[in-house]
Order: C-alpha cells, then structure tokens, then sequence
C-alpha cells in the first residue's frame, strides 16, 4: 500500500523566511553564507565622510593652510569657487522644476504638449529650451524628470542641449557682451537650436535605451505632495550637487596648470582657432550666463571661433559631462560627450559661415 504524505498546509513553514516587499532573495540566510545582519555595522556614508574631512583640515590647518597660499592653489580655488557659485544657483532652480515636473505635472500633460512622432517632437522640445531661464546644470535634472514621466529621450536630448543656450538670460548676456555684433546673438541662437535637434535626430535613430541610465526615485506612498516635492527637491540636489563638484575641481585643475601661451599660438590659425576656444569651452566649465563675456575678452580670436566657444560650452563641459553621467549614466555619456562635441563644432561653421 502507498504511503501518502499529508499536504503541508499554505503558509510558510516554521523556520522558513519569506522575503518583504524590498528584501532581494539573496538577503536570505543560506547554508555557508554569514547573515548580512551581522555584516552590517559601521559604515561610511556622506555625512560622515564630510565630518572626517573637517577633522583632518582641523589637525592639519597648518599644512593646509600652506598650500593654499601658493600661487597655484590660490588660482584653483579661484576657479573652483567661480564655477560652483555660478551654477549652483542654477542648478537649485533645475532641482525645483524637476521636482515640481515629478510631482505636480500629469504625464497625461507631456502627451498633449508635444507632437506623437519623435521627429516632430524634437524641435518643438527643442524651442521649449526658451522657458528655461538657466545654464546647463538646470537643463540636466530637468531633462531627466521629463525622460522619467515618459517624454521621448531624442526630445528630452533636444532640450537638454537648446535651454541653456536659446534662454532669453543668455540671449541678453550675449547681446551685451558683443554690442558692436549683434549678429552674434542670431547666429548662438540658430546654431546652439541647429545641433540640439540633430542630436535629437540622431538619437533617435540610433539611440539604444540600455545606453540611457536613470536613477530611480524614492516612492512617496503616504506623502503629501509637498513632502514629496521636498523629498525629491533633496535627493536631486545631493545627487547632481556631487557631480557638479567634481567637475567644477576638474576644470579648476586644468585652468591652473594650462599655460597662457598656448591661446596666443592657437589664435594666429583659423582652424585651429576653432578647434583651441571648443576645447577651452570644455575645459573652463564657465556657466552659459557668463561665458559671452569671456568670449568677448578674447579679442585675438575671430567671431566664428567665439561662436564655437559659445555653442559647445553649453553642450559639453566637464562640470556638465559628470552630470550627465550621474543623472543619466556613464555609458551614456561617453557617447554623446564626443558627438555632441562634434556636432556643436559643425553647426558654430556653418552658422558661422552663413550669419557672421
């Protein structure tokens, strides 16, 4: 006769953990492996890694204080605190818009505003960069909440690129800073909106969506809208406020060491005129509010160089290349770093060759 065995009854078995809604299964205890709780103890987190740093200047003050007082140091923290106090300002005002887009903003709203085809939706994202009264560092966070409530990245790409170019605050700036060509101001506008909706365009036709990484947001089950406006207002700006100083202390680096010479020589060839203010673009990281001023300043350069120097440098800079790939992904950023670059360098000549 066969023995049958009495079904376990549903449920789980005495001894037997189940996984919670936010545990993984390889939270699990498991023969051989030691529990994870045990594992878990002190550790080092941002505020405690700040708090370190704060000590370690207090005992050292002296050498610090030292160094500092270098000609070199003196440069970098000029550079640095520069960089940051421009954009920080700006980035602020991203982190609210993106905020209030996540929050506020229906997705149904996004799907009325723009065109249902890609290639229509490109260049109306693109002439929405007008709105935006900031510099790059606002267009980023902005541009990843609009991605994260279901805008097409090409037309998200192409706001990215356009506000902080075509937005009426450096529009003025421009017009100031070159009072003697006021061509400028047309030729930045059609020319930073020109490679903004080709590199729309072009991720959209060969764009891949495992190349685009976004960091998931926390989910405010329970929270007001306002708690969670703040919550992400607070998340966004950790995040991206991060990246914006490594790039600010990259780019203070390189304008430390970089000799003044090299601008002299780059200056006497058109070519590499060009070539020389779109990578100086890069290198300064200078806010999109403030670098027709230094544009202007480089009196020894031609119109269309300044105009390259004007269109790349709100595209691609180091400050900004970190932040995409905080808010964006790493792998996401090493492709369109350099044909961003490319492409603002193609529409400065041929803006140039037809406006200037």
């Amino acid at each position: 006769m066969a023995i049958t065995e009495k079904a376990a009854p549903p449920g789980p078995a005495p001894h037997e953990e189940r996984p919670g809604p936010g545990d993984h299964p390889d939270r699990l205890d498991s023969p051989g492996r030691p529990d994870r709780s045990d594992q878990e103890g002190w550790h080092l987190n941002s505020p405690l890694a700040l708090t370190l740093l704060l000590v370690l200047v207090v005992v050292f003050q002296g050498p610090v204080r030292g160094a500092l007082s270098t000609p070199v140091m003196q440069s970098w923290m000029t550079v640095f605190v520069a960089v940051v106090v421009q954009a920080l300002p700006f980035l602020v005002l991203g982190v609210l818009l993106s905020a209030a887009i996540a929050v506020f903003v229906p997705p149904a709203f996004f799907a009325r505003a723009l065109p249902n085809r890609p290639a229509l939706a490109v260049p109306v994202a693109g002439l929405a960069g007008v709105v935006l009264p900031g510099c790059e560092c606002a267009s980023v966070p902005v541009a990843g909440a609009l991605v994260r409530r279901g805008v097409t990245p090409a037309a998200a790409i192409a706001f990215l690129l356009s506000a902080p170019a075509i937005n009426p605050i450096v529009l003025t700036a421009t017009a100031v800073a070159f009072p003697r060509n006021p061509e400028m101001v047309l030729a930045r506008f059609a020319g930073s909106l020109l490679v903004a909706c080709v590199m729309g365009w072009l991720w959209q036709r060969l764009g891949r969506t495992d190349w685009l990484r976004l960091p998931e947001h926390a989910h405010h089950e329970g929270e007001t809208k306002a708690e969670a406006f703040w919550s992400s207002v607070r998340h966004d700006t950790m995040h991206a406020g991060g990246f914006l100083v490594l790039g600010a202390m990259a780019a203070a680096t390189l304008k430390a060491v970089a000799p003044a010479e090299w601008l002299r020589t780059a200056a006497a060839n058109p070519v590499v005129a060009i070539l020389a203010l779109s990578i100086l673009a890069v290198l300064l990281s200078i806010c999109s509010e403030a670098d027709s001023f230094v544009a202007a300043s480089l009196t020894q350069f031609s119109l269309t160089a300044k105009l390259a120097f004007l269109i790349v440098g709100p595209m691609i800079d180091l400050k900004l290349f970190a932040m995409q790939a905080g808010t964006f992904g790493r792998g996401f950023a090493l492709r369109f770093a350099p044909a961003t670059f490319v492409a603002a360098i193609a529409g400065a000549l041929v803006t140039g060759a037809v406006l200037l």
